[in-house]
Parts: C-alpha cells; sequence; structure tokens
C-alpha cells in the first residue's frame, strides 16, 4: 500500500469518525471513491463512482441513504478538518503585517435540468445565468514548504429566496464579517462593490474595482458665487477614460509610490480617505482608499479598494494571497470530476458538492505535504499498473483499509490482501502482455 493511500485514507477516517456509526463507514466509501478518481469513470453517477471503485451493492446503497438522508453536517466535517491540519504544524498561517488574509469566493454547480433545490447563477463558459447549485468558498490562506496551501473554514450554501449570484455574495461576506477576527481581513476578487461590503458590515476588506470606477472625497469643494451649494465632494478618477471621442483626464494622486515586487518596480497611485460616488459629505461615512498599481509585467493597471491601513506592498501581497481560494473548486470539479451531478433530492444536491470542496482541499493539502509521486514512466520513480487490474486494486484497498473496528458498523469479514502495497498482479497476469493503464487521478493518490 502507497505512502499517499495510507495517508489520504488515515485523515478521511479521522474527520468521519465522530458520525453515527454506519453513517460514518458510508461517507467514508464515498469520499474514497471521490479521490481515486472513480467519478471521472462515471461522469458524476454516484452509483457508478462507488461501483467502480470496488464497492458491492449494498455498500453502494448505504452511501447514497448516507448522503441523502445521513445524520451529519459539513460544518462539523469541516471543523474535525481544520484540527487535523493545524495539530500536524505542517501548514503555517500567512500574514502581512499583522494581517492575515480570508480568501471569499462563490462557485456554482451547473444542473441544467434540475427542476428543485437550485437557483440561478452566472456561468462563465455559456456568459448567462443558468440553473444551478451555488456555494460560497472562505478560506485561511496558509503555506506548506513555501506553496500557498488554503485551508477551507467555512462552505456557505444560500438560504431560501436568496439562491442567485447576488444574494449568495451578500449572504456570504455578513456570515464571514460576523466571524472576522481582529487581524483578519477579506479579500475578494472584482464582482463585489464597496456599498456591499458597507452594507454587510465588513469591518475590513481588500477588493478589486472597476478600471472605471469613481470615488468621491468626503470634504465639500469650495462654494460658487452662485447656484446650489455643492452636497457631494471631488470626484476622484483613478485613470483616464475616453467619452464620445473625449478623454477626461485621471485626478492627481494624493500619493506616489515606488517598490519592489519579485524583480520588478511597481508603481502605485493611492487616494486616501474617499468615499463612494453616491454618497453626500457626511463626517459619518464610512472612508476607504484607492490604490493603483501599475507594472510593467501588465499591460493594464489593477486598482484595488481597502479600508485596512497599510503599506501598498502589503495591500498587493493580501490581494495576491486571494487566489488559492480557486483551488478547492478546480479540484473537485476538474480533478474529481463533480463538475457533473446526477443527484435530483434537494438534500443531496447541496450535500454533494459541500464534500467535493471538502475533499478538494483535502487533497491539495495532502499533494503539499506528501512526497513526489510518479505519474508515469517519464518520471523519475516510474509505477506501471496493468488496466485490468485497477478494479481489483480499488477493491482490495476498500476491503483492507477501512479500519472497522467499533466506530465503524456495518462490517463485513473480508480477505487479507496481498502486503506489497496491495497489488494483486500475478505472474500469470504479467506475462499475458495485458496493456499497461495511464490513469492520472489514480496516480494522485497512489
Amino acid at each position: 500500500m502507497s505512502t499517499a493511500s495510507v495517508k489520504t485514507i488515515q485523515i478521511m477516517s479521522q474527520i468521519v469518525n465522530e458520525l453515527p456509526v454506519g453513517t460514518n463507514l458510508a461517507l467514508l466509501h464515498l469520499m474514497w471513491a471521490m479521490v481515486n478518481g472513480s467519478f471521472l469513470e462515471s461522469r458524476g453517477a454516484i452509483h457508478g463512482a462507488l461501483n467502480a471503485a470496488g464497492f458491492d451493492d449494498e455498500e453502494v446503497s448505504r452511501s447514497w441513504q448516507a448522503l441523502r438522508s445521513g445524520v451529519w453536517s459539513i460544518e462539523e466535517m469541516i471543523e474535525r478538518w481544520r484540527d487535523i491540519v493545524l495539530n500536524e504544524g505542517q501548514w503555517q498561517g500567512r500574514s502581512f503585517e499583522g494581517y492575515k488574509p480570508i480568501g471569499v469566493d462563490t462557485t456554482n454547480f451547473r444542473r441544467p435540468r434540475l427542476k428543485k433545490g437550485g437557483g440561478k447563477f452566472y456561468h462563465h463558459l455559456i456568459q448567462r445565468a443558468v440553473t444551478g447549485i451555488g456555494v460560497g468558498v472562505v478560506t485561511e490562506v496558509g503555506q506548506v514548504a513555501g506553496h500557498r496551501i488554503p485551508l477551507i473554514r467555512q462552505i456557505i450554501a444560500p438560504p431560501s429566496g436568496a439562491e442567485n449570484d447576488k444574494g449568495l455574495k451578500q449572504y456570504a461576506l455578513q456570515r464571514v464579517g460576523r466571524t472576522l477576527a481582529t487581524d483578519e481581513v477579506i479579500i475578494h476578487d472584482a464582482g463585489v462593490k464597496i456599498s456591499d461590503m458597507h452594507g454587510c458590515q465588513v469591518p475590513r476588506f481588500v477588493i478589486r474595482v472597476a478600471a472605471n470606477c469613481t470615488a468621491c472625497r468626503n470634504v465639500l469643494p469650495e462654494p460658487k458665487n452662485r447656484g446650489r451649494r455643492p452636497e457631494y465632494g471631488a470626484v476622484i478618477r483613478p485613470l483616464a477614460r475616453t467619452w464620445k471621442e473625449r478623454t477626461i483626464a485621471a485626478t492627481p494622486p494624493d500619493n506616489r509610490q515606488y517598490f519592489r515586487f519579485e524583480g520588478r518596480r511597481i508603481e502605485v497611485l493611492s487616494w486616501q480617505d474617499v468615499v463612494c460616488s453616491d454618497q453626500k459629505v457626511s463626517p459619518d461615512n464610512k472612508t476607504f482608499a484607492l490604490f493603483v498599481f501599475i507594472d510593467p509585467l501588465y499591460e493594464n493597471p489593477m486598482i484595488l479598494a481597502t479600508n485596512i491601513k497599510a503599506s501598498p506592498h502589503t495591500i498587493l501581497s493580501l490581494y495576491i494571497d486571494r487566489w488559492p481560494v480557486e483551488q478547492p473548486p478546480q479540484t473537485s470539479k476538474q480533478m474529481l470530476g463533480l463538475q457533473r451531478q446526477f443527484v435530483s433530492h434537494p438534500v443531496s444536491c447541496k450535500r454533494l458538492p459541500h464534500l467535493g470542496l471538502l475533499v478538494g482541499n483535502i487533497l491539495t493539502y495532502l499533494a503539499a505535504i506528501l512526497p513526489p509521486i510518479p505519474t508515469g514512466f517519464w518520471d523519475r520513480y516510474p509505477k506501471k499498473r496493468l488496466v485490468d487490474y485497477d478494479a481489483s486494486w480499488l477493491r482490495a484497498i476498500s476491503q483492507s483499509l477501512f479500519w472497522k473496528t467499533h466506530d465503524f458498523g456495518k462490517s463485513s469479514p473480508s480477505q487479507t490482501i496481498c502486503p506489497k502495497d496491495g497489488r494483486l498482479v500475478t505472474q500469470k497476469l504479467a506475462d499475458s502482455g495485458i496493456r499497461y493503464a495511464r490513469n492520472p487521478s489514480l496516480a494522485l493518490i497512489c
């Protein structure tokens, strides 16, 4: 049995061990089918994935029932997963000037034929809103051996009546804002506005804003000799723009700075203590700062808005650390094959994406702490596996390595397997000339 397989099943067993007897074993089977790539083969079908992973019909039925009607919640599983990672001590949180980045993002699993339990969410490939299951993802950003690795903190499902992009984002920001520590900062990409941050009572944030954004000073300009007295501050345009063949100049910055970042010289223009362009001047307004980063590596500048007091280098570093929040959805959809899902019950429609995101985060962490694993003969340590051997190999692992103690119920006697890496390949199969398999999803954990 490979080290990766043992470590993967050990961690998954610890996560589900405290669940009710029977449910823990059934969910363990389902999670194992995810990590070994069976959902890629079944194209998102639960029964087909469990069968491909080597489970019999009774085990398949129990796993399907546990997903739909089992007594468990994704929150308690995330809490146990976080305890495991933090207790091992290899994952270390990142911080800049005492600020810890908290990545917030929303994703959706497209379900065009779903009748109940879904909502309307924008799909970037189709470029329109389609029926799907929306999920809010909240992660802490850390590092393992110099690699940025996210650690899931929350998986948020939209409440009834808010099953759309706007409702999900607002609900996720409200949930995160209420539990944000004094040294944590919410990092969000373009897609939310500063008014959304203020409306959701987010205490600290760094977000990216549009290139044509505007803001206003929170100070009244000098009144003119005649006409109505002004109620809004002077308009601030961070970048120049063109309107009806006329160029509108950018507002001169309050400060211009330079710093070195990854060997490049970054120019920063900043405006302090500004408010949204639709807010009248008032001492009660919540102010923020605008930063324009001009990087020679990119053609267009980037504009960030924040309400924390920090250096431009820290603001840029915090925003860049937002990108690991994209890893759990990508791992769940692309590597595990959960971009397609064939479940129709409203509870299963929500639980399956949540479980897939958690498993995706587990694989990301394990890929960082485990030694490199070869994926084919071109690697330093090639490993080859017979095509006809894949199913028996998965069945052998599922029967032998789910430690069936009193904490895991509904067990059945099973035969022991070959002690050498679970490889039940006989010399007869080796001499029969069966072609070798090249399954990258299996090489991920084997």
